[in-house]
């Protein structure tokens, strides 16, 4: 169950960020991260009581903490600094939320990180303001990808990442021996029980994800997910910066967890990605959201995840064919393309304005349009 797969602390301070946002369902995410409502109202409880300390087993650490020296409060910052390497902003956030009083203003303790050497100023110069869009909901759209596969002492770790593009809250980080569609559904099968469904889910092109241009060509793991009614959407072929976000996550990544850092195994890796996209999620203010986390922006979709798919079901007026194992149907003893993802399964034709032209539809997908007045 999720309070052991995770670090238990880590896991309910997700739960509490979550619960408190308006208009969750407490109910829906008991039932979902697999605790009590009791349970669940005793946390809830301790955090309006002692904020996130209150969250630890028999925690002694006062709600309040008192007003740090100089000298500590330089040295708290250094700390942070070498921790995360994060920016004069995000530590004066999160000192701030902490609770330390007399926290010194973003660009005072930009000073201090300089004075310490903590700073590359040619680094820091290369980051600078663009323009950033986003989906107006959480769950609308998320942004999933490989980052760089990389050694471990056994074997090799391919990170899945998948990120809310609304509130960048980071709903999978998952330690993968591989890139096959089957590990990417068992573990989107792990996130979407806890998450609930997206809207979509844009990937780039190519295995495991299956490809949108010039014709949507669906994989195994790309038909699972229309039948879930989330729509697999693609990123044009060589434009990474269609999925800027999850591109700036794996930069994160990279920089806040694995730049010179070893692992054992993946296991080992998955502690590591669990421990930090905690942080990422719950503490770590982002630029992108006015220094707020990505957890105060973001809320579980109310659209649960069934255990048992749901079945296909087309309008009475539509011609409805099976795929063959070529990837084809047949309308009129005609052969038409149709994607050998779809094996098996139930296509709808549906008439088009123009004489002949069919739109192909798998559930809520248009998949491909073909003219049966010109031979395949």
């Amino acid at each position: 169950m999720p309070w052991k797969a995770m670090d238990a602390m880590s896991l309910r301070a997700e739960f509490v960020a979550l619960a408190k946002k308006e208009g969750s369902n407490i109910r829906e995410l008991c039932r979902r991260y697999q605790i009590s409502s009791r349970t669940a109202y005793k946390w809830l409880k301790r955090y309006e009581q002692e904020g996130v300390s209150g969250l630890a087993e028999r925690s002694r650490r006062p709600k309040h903490i008192a007003r740090q020296t100089k000298a500590e409060m330089e040295a708290k910052v250094i700390a942070i600094r070498s921790e995360t390497g994060w920016g004069g902003r995000k530590i004066a956030r999160v000192l701030s939320n902490q609770g330390y009083e007399g926290v010194p203003h973003p660009n005072t303790i930009t000073d201090i990180l300089r004075r310490a050497g903590k700073l590359d100023e040619a680094e820091s110069a290369k980051h600078e303001p663009f323009q950033r869009y986003q989906r107006s909901h959480p769950n609308e759209l998320w942004q999933m990808d490989f980052k760089g596969h990389f050694a471990m002492v056994s074997g090799r770790c391919h990170p899945l990442t998948v990120i809310d593009d609304h509130s960048r809250f980071c709903v999978g980080l998952k330690a993968c021996g591989d890139e096959t569609g089957a590990n990417v559904k068992g573990h989107l099968q792990t996130i979407f029980r806890l998450y609930g469904l997206p809207k979509a889910i844009l990937c780039d092109n190519g295995g495991p994800w299956g490809a949108g241009y010039p014709l949507l060509e669906l994989s195994n793991l790309a038909v699972w997910l229309i039948r879930l009614g989330i729509d697999p959407t693609h990123g044009r072929p060589a434009h990474p910066q269609t999925q800027g976000k999850d591109e700036r996550f794996h930069r994160t990544l990279k920089v806040e967890l694995l730049q010179g850092r070893s692992f054992s195994d993946l296991p080992d890796c998955q502690q590591a990605f669990d421990t930090w996209r905690n942080r990422y999620n719950l503490e770590r203010p982002h630029e992108a959201l006015d220094l707020d986390t990505p957890s105060q922006h973001y809320l579980p979709s109310q659209r649960s995840f069934p255990e048992i798919l749901p079945g296909i079901e087309y309008n009475p007026n539509e011609i409805v064919r099976k795929v063959h194992s070529t990837g084809t149907v047949t309308y009129h003893d005609q052969e038409y393309k149709v994607g050998k993802g779809l094996m098996g399964q139930l296509v709808a034709l549906r008439p088009t304005d123009i004489d002949g032209v069919f739109d192909v539809y798998f559930c809520q997908v248009k998949v491909r349009q073909i003219n049966t007045l010109h031979k395949p």
